[in-house]
This record gives structure tokens, sequence and C-alpha cells, in this order.
């Protein structure tokens, strides 16, 4: 299978058009890449949990959040352009295409839909976010 630019790795901020039902949302936005796995076509698929600069100074459950203000090497590790909170009770596995992955704007990463990473520090963050709706 040709694929269009280099597999994410898990813990890449990359620009995702994250759909709304069976649609892919025509304003791309920042998602977190939690895992990949390859199908036996050769199709590779994505889990990305969603990522939004709306309400940051509420969290809630599953919810994390990268902050220029609260630690500015992560924000700056992540690409980000807004403190942006990561909805992990709000993933979804989709196709590694163009339908729904695309170049960001400011392409730090060359021409490829990354973002950047999430760094080091917030590794515990996501964790804890993670760890909040396990067994709900």
């Amino acid at each position: 299978m040709i694929r269009f630019w280099p597999e994410p790795l898990a813990g890449d901020i990359v620009w995702c058009h994250f759909p709304n039902s069976t649609q892919p949302k025509l304003k791309p936005r920042p998602a977190l890449a939690l895992s990949t796995i390859e199908d036996e076509d050769g199709q590779l698929f994505v889990c990305v949990a969603y990522g939004t600069s709306q309400k940051t100074n509420r969290l809630f459950r599953g919810e994390f959040l990268i902050a220029n203000s609260q630690n500015p090497i992560s924000y700056r590790s992540a690409g980000l352009s807004y403190e942006t909170k990561f909805d992990l009770n709000n993933h979804i596995e989709l196709p590694y295409n163009k339908d729904y992955f695309s170049i960001p704007p400011m392409a730090s990463f060359g021409q490829n839909p990354k973002l950047g990473i999430l760094h080091p520090s917030m590794v515990k963050v996501a964790a804890a976010a993670f760890q909040s709706i396990q067994g709900k």
C-alpha cells in the first residue's frame, strides 16, 4: 500500500479532520495519536483522541491540558498554536489518509500531518487522565 506520510507514533500530535458521525469535519484540529494498526490489506489506521482549544479552563475526567502558561516546554514540543485539551473519552480509529489527516499550516516536521509530540513531562498527566476513566 502506498503511504503519503511516515507512520505516526503513539504520542504524536497530528493535524486531524476529526469526524462528526461518518463524515470528516472540514475544520482540522490537533489530535493525540494513541496507537496505530495495519490491516491485512496494508491500510494504516490511527486511534486518535480529540483535541480542542475551547473551554480549556474546565477539565473533566479523561481530559488533560497542554498549556503554555503551565508548561512552555511541553507546549512548544506539541507544536500547538493555542492551549489545547485532549479528551481521552473521545477517541476514534481512522484511516491514515488525506480524508482524515492533512498537513498543518506550520509544518515543522515537513510535509506530513505531525504537529509535534507529547513531551515526556506530560506522560504522567496523560496517564492520570487515562486512569481516571478506567472502570467507569
